[in-house]
């Protein structure tokens, strides 16, 4: 049975951090794509960041590009995300996601495209 389970969230004050973990059972984790996607209420889920399944490359949605930071350790199986300089607009619930597959272009921000995704865990950053 697959697993992803998110944990690191909570409430922080605007400028502050968190990191998020996913820890993932169930799964050859180094052969998967991670990725985490957010969504906040009445917002359709979106795509934050995604990391490669040999971590030599990162892709991330503008809104959090320089800001956030997405990260694995594959003899762990759980992949971050280093999160600064929150913002309200971060407000949202958090999921990671993992995909077997490489993806063209732009792809990687649809969550259909991951076999994988986890319960989600709160983020909320008060102004």
């Amino acid at each position: 049975q697959v697993q992803l389970v998110e944990s690191g969230g909570g409430l922080v004050q605007a400028g502050g951090s968190l990191r998020l973990s996913c820890a993932a059972s169930g799964i050859t984790f180094s052969l998967y794509r991670m990725g985490w996607f957010r969504q906040a209420p009445g917002k359709e889920r979106e795509a934050v960041a995604r990391i490669s399944s040999g971590g030599d490359n990162t892709y991330y949605d503008d809104s959090v590009k320089g800001r956030f930071t997405i990260s694995r350790d594959d003899a762990k199986a759980t992949v971050y995300l280093q999160m600064n300089n929150l913002k309200p607009e971060d407000t949202a619930v958090y999921y990671c996601a993992a995909d077997r597959n490489a993806q063209v272009g732009w792809r990687w921000t649809l969550p259909s495209k991951y076999e994988y995704s986890g319960q989600g865990i709160q983020v909320t950053v008060s102004s």
